[in-house]
């Protein structure tokens, strides 16, 4: 058997394991199912891959718990950046470039601007139609307003919405977001390779806060501070510039945590 050393990292109750591997020494879809395993392996909703990078300080990939692999991860780049140490880095993924800024336990990254928002899409699940609001915060979300968050059936709904045929072919995330104040909602995240709910998202977080920015707002250039409850009780900051339908300067920042190291045997 081969060793590998890893390390795991939980941003919001989103765990992850991060290995440096180079492209030849791996299968990685095959060691993120193996090694994501919460039974038989270390467990983790994702495994991070760090290799080198022409661009930036690394190159990170991302593969779901299922094997398949994500354009970018916010959560996920957050637990690189505490991972490297540096205070300042830049993390290259399939969705751009990602800068991220060390304070501490809290990590905030600065993340591509959305892309293809659309909202009101009619989509019918359970002989019930559903307004879905759509957007790309390097990877995509399908936003839905609720009230009583608590009571949704987030495993259920978001299967369901994920494979609907206006997202294929390669599916979407699903956020049930729940207005509290002016400044603050509730998001619950149905994620796409996961294929069930997980305590937080950080694009999930991200989307749910920049629609209801757009949606409740008005039209009026304005700098926003969202605070955003995930489902693992923890609250994340999202802060974005937006003028008219165009948002730009897109942050996210939480705590982050090392939790173990140690070797997996391939």
């Amino acid at each position: 058997m081969r060793r590998v050393e890893f390390t795991k990292v939980a941003a919001s109750g989103n765990d992850f394991i991060i290995v440096e591997l180079k492209a030849t020494q791996s299968n990685s879809k095959n060691l993120a199912k193996n090694i994501c395993d919460r039974r038989y392996g270390v467990g983790a909703d994702g495994l991070l891959v760090l290799e080198k990078s022409r661009v930036a300080d690394v190159r990170m990939r991302i593969f779901n718990a299922d094997g398949t692999e994500a354009e970018m991860c916010g959560n996920g780049a957050r637990c690189v950046g505490l991972w490297l140490k540096s205070k300042v880095i830049k993390i290259e993924t399939k969705a751009g470039i990602i800068e991220a800024r060390v304070l501490g336990e809290n990590v905030k990254i600065k993340l591509t601007d959305s892309k293809d928002y659309k909202a009101g899409l009619p989509i019918k699940i359970n002989d019930r139609e559903l307004k879905i609001n759509f957007i790309n915060t390097g990877v995509p979300h399908a936003v839905i307003f609720v009230e009583g968050i608590e009571h949704i059936d987030v495993s259920n709904l978001g299967r369901q919405i994920r494979y609907y045929e206006c997202f294929a072919p390669s599916g979407t995330n699903v956020d049930f977001v729940e207005a509290v104040d002016n400044d603050t909602i509730k998001v619950r995240t149905y994620e796409r390779g996961v294929e069930d709910e997980t305590l937080a998202c950080g694009t999930g977080a991200a989307a749910g806060a920049i629609v209801f920015g757009l949606q409740f707002s008005g039209a009026k250039a304005k700098k926003y501070k969202i605070n955003v409850r995930t489902q693992g009780g923890e609250t994340l900051k999202i802060c974005f510039h937006k003028n008219k339908d165009k948002i730009t300067d897109i942050w996210l920042e939480g705590k982050v945590k090392i939790v173990c190291k140690g070797d997996y045997y391939v």
